[in-house]
């Protein structure tokens, strides 16, 4: 029976289904409002796959780095732990907590179950993302074209133009998919007239990422910039491409503020918002006070429960009565969980859980340390600075984006029996 099934069912056949539920995930990011359940088919669907893969031709095969998709259930059994801690008020709030982090069980076991995919198949997967977020970006700025003056207000107001999925998350992505295709460029995956298409999307979307100028986008962008020209001054030595893109990322800045006027709004928004974080009744109106004073009341959360933190599900009652206590002019409305996901984390769980979350989800990282990964340092780097101003994993879309891609990026560096003739995107 195992047989008869193994020839319908064949690797190769498995292979490409695993494929297509890989891009529904990446098509799935920016379906959100109207197709939510797209991702968590992929996810389902990677599961499956994986386990078909194992169950008919384990022999055909060996598993990689167990240890490195290991080490993100981690991340799982801390949320799972945080029960004991939950009020009973709250336990709903924990159940959904559960279904929300699923994908540090599903994703990491299927792809550790799954064969290596195919230098084709990984290089089809990340320029999908190109043409999706290429896709996204168009109809954000038609929809910008036809409300410009409206659109234009709403950047001095600390408000951005609608994009699918929400600003923050899309411009991590938009950084993601430049640095994604810069590096199929770079590594001859992509070759004459296609090689030329996919540089003038790259640049497409850079200006872009600079008309919809949402800070942990332009930082991301920006930062990952820097490595690179770091990267090919003193690794490569190529100076040539080093000074051109030192010049890039000086220029952009500049011309964008020229011709882009939500470049321009939101610049004066900063500056705006920067200068009232003294004022404490300024975080009911300012998005960057608000987050200051986030961090100053979860400071005060973590002081007294220092070890095994709150439980994630009560979060916002202990920051709600914090709030109350120490800044009670600061409105009922304008109370925000620390937009930090290390402090978030060590709200809910304590130091303890904090020193575990980052074993398990930086270790994968760690483990492929020295070998080349260009997309997986850039996934890590590009997750690693929007925790430093968001609670990332904390919503759907954030977190399929960050561990999705890691572990795409992880895809490319398992060991291969045949050479290939492309580099493998890792």
């Amino acid at each position: 029976m195992t047989s008869s099934l193994g020839s319908i069912l064949t690797l190769h056949r498995l292979l490409v289904a695993a494929t297509f539920f890989c891009a529904c995930i990446i098509v799935g990011l920016f379906t959100s409002t109207f197709f939510r359940i797209l991702p968590s088919i992929g996810m389902a669907g990677i599961l499956v796959t994986g386990l078909l893969c194992y169950g008919l031709h384990r022999a055909e095969y060996s598993r990689f780095n167990t240890v490195a998709y290991g080490a993100f259930l981690l991340v799982y059994v801390i949320h799972l732990g945080s029960g004991w801690l939950t009020s009973a008020d709250n336990w709903g709030g924990y159940q959904r907590d559960l279904v929300l982090q699923l994908p540090f069980l599903i994703l990491p076991l299927g792809f550790w179950l799954l064969p290596p995919l195919p230098a084709s198949y990984l290089r089809g997967l990340w320029l999908t993302l190109v043409a999706a977020t290429l896709l996204a970006a168009l109809l954000s700025t038609g929809n910008y074209l036809l409300h410009f003056d409206q659109i234009n207000e709403l950047y001095l107001h600390s408000k951005v133009m609608p994009t699918e999925p929400d600003h923050i998350r899309f411009s991590l992505i938009v950084t993601l998919a430049i640095a994604a295709g810069a590096a199929l460029a770079a590594h001859g995956n992509t070759k004459g007239v296609a090689k030329a298409g996919l540089i003038a999307v790259l640049v497409a979307l850079a200006l872009y990422q600079h008309m919809l100028a949402v800070r942990s986008g332009l930082i991301t962008f920006y930062f990952l910039g820097g490595v690179a020209c770091l990267w090919l001054l003193f690794r490569q030595r190529n100076f040539r491409q080093a000074a051109a893109v030192a010049t890039a990322l000086i220029l952009l800045p500049l011309v964008s503020y020229v011709c882009f006027p939500t470049f321009r709004n939101k610049f004066a928004n900063t500056k705006e918002d920067v200068g009232q974080v003294g004022n404490t009744a300024s975080a009911n109106n300012y998005s960057l006070v608000g987050r200051v004073y986030s961090y100053k009341v979860a400071l005060k959360v973590i002081q007294d429960n220092l070890w095994v933190g709150v439980g994630k599900a009560d979060i916002e009652d202990e920051m709600a009565t914090r709030y109350r206590r120490e800044f009670p002019m600061i409105q009922a409305g304008a109370y925000i969980q620390p937009h930090n996901q290390y402090l978030y984390s060590t709200v809910a769980f304590g130091i303890a859980g904090l020193i575990l979350f980052i074993v398990g989800f930086y270790y994968a990282g760690l483990c492929i340390w020295p070998r080349y990964a260009p997309l997986l340092l850039a996934q890590y780097l590009i997750v690693t600075l929007s925790f430093l101003v968001e609670y990332t994993l904390e919503t759907q879309i954030g977190l399929a984006f960050a561990l999705f891609f890691l572990l795409l990026a992880l895809e490319g560096s398992k060991p291969i029996r045949a050479q290939e003739s492309e580099w493998r995107p890792a």
